[in-house]
């Protein structure tokens, strides 16, 4: 058997058919598991979050990353859920609404899971047919390049002869259609071809509200206004001068997949000179319904301390970076002119806090880190923050 021939039998091999290639996007899509240390309530509101995050891939034509959310919402709400130990104490009204809910995913889904199995097959008969003009056409180079040996040896190789014959050029292989069953690249924004990362069995189930595997260097960009800091400064300044830290929550919109930080919502608290409890999450969750927005982290003030992370800090932060991997936690430490965006490492922080049953301030080791300034971050000086104070 010609071996160019051969080299392309094992290339059609290590090609992902679309039935397969599907079968990997749901399982990313079933990559939910259910932590018993966060409330169930927890859960229903990122279930929310979620949906409204799938419908703007969908709406951007990011088929792929729209799928596997409404996939993690239903999976999530129709399997995971009730084997939550606080089941029980959800509301009525709270699981009639997620049931409406789920009503609307499902029709959305399947007829996506159609789509992507049509684009899946056109891409997959593309490159079948791109690896065969290559194979023929490296073929025919080879014959005529034997042709040419043949005719030099008997005219010599002093003399001029030309064979009639004119070499096509091969044009390369569509390189980016050329990915092996662990390489592709579910993450991405559909186009014609697929080249990514490689997608690793053994990784452990992505945040809720991350369509992409969690590996750090995957997190979506997140955009911050530039004069957030600056603004929930100046509405802090009575509590700062009391020695009182003050807290906000993130909130914004997932635009040409980043997280658009866009409002700055102001809770109802309780702070002390060391910590800050938000109350009454009732009116935080009605303005982000009717505004369409997601929680992407929170900010809070050392009004004397630098700027770090304190025991409570990480345990509070956790339970945003649980939900999604890009959240962030800025502390403002005002005495120090110093505003620093903070986030648990993923290869072991998110997991130990996560873990660590201990409440209130208590020592944590601190090797390996535990936190890292949050790379993902980038400062947007055009854009201007939205402040929503909930104070009453």
């Amino acid at each position: 058997m010609n071996p160019s021939n051969t080299d392309n039998q094992h290339l059609f091999q290590r090609v992902l058919d679309p039935d397969s290639r599907l079968k990997i996007v749901t399982r990313m899509g079933n990559s939910v598991e259910i932590d018993s240390n966060i409330p169930p309530r927890r859960y229903y509101r990122s279930g929310v979050e979620m949906v409204r995050m799938a419908n703007v891939y969908l709406d951007e034509g990011s088929l792929e990353n729209a799928f596997i959310l409404y996939m993690k919402f239903m999976t999530l709400f129709l399997e995971k859920i009730r084997t939550h130990p606080d089941y029980k104490c959800v509301s009525t009204k709270e699981k009639a609404l997620n049931s409406q809910k789920l009503r609307e995913v499902l029709p959305i889904a399947e007829n996506l899971k159609t789509r992507l199995l049509e684009q899946y097959t056109l891409e997959y008969e593309r490159f079948q047919k791109d690896a065969l003009r290559r194979a023929e056409l490296d073929n025919e180079r080879k014959r005529l390049d034997e042709e040419k040996g043949k005719i030099s040896g008997k005219y010599g190789s002093g003399a001029q002869h030309s064979s009639g014959h004119k070499i096509t050029p091969v044009p390369p292989l569509l390189d980016n259609l050329n990915y092996p069953n662990d390489d592709i690249n579910l993450t991405a924004k559909p186009t014609e071809c697929y080249v990514g990362p490689t997608f690793s069995r053994s990784t452990k189930p992505a945040s809720l509200l991350s369509p992409t595997l969690n590996l750090p260097n995957q997190l979506r960009v997140v955009l911050v206004p530039g004069n957030l800091m600056k603004t929930f400064l100046q509405l802090s300044q009575k509590n700062t001068d009391r020695n009182i830290e003050t807290c906000g929550i993130l909130s914004g919109q997932l635009r040409k997949d980043q997280l658009v930080v866009t409002h700055l919502l102001i809770p109802e608290q309780v702070g002390t000179c060391d910590s800050c409890t938000t109350q009454n999450e009732e009116d935080i969750f009605d303005f982000q319904d009717q505004n369409d927005l997601i929680t992407f982290g929170w900010i809070h003030t050392h009004p004397t301390q630098t700027a770090f992370l304190s025991s409570v800090d990480l345990h509070t932060h956790c339970s945003y970076q649980r939900m999604i991997p890009e959240a962030v936690a800025i502390v403002c430490a005002p005495r120090y002119s110093d505003n620093s965006f903070f986030c648990l490492t993923s290869n072991y922080g998110l997991e130990f806090i996560a873990n660590c049953q201990q409440t209130g301030f208590h020592p944590h080791p601190t090797e390996p880190e535990l936190y890292q300034m949050a790379d993902h971050c980038k400062l947007d000086l055009s854009a201007s923050v939205k402040v929503v104070d909930l104070r009453r």
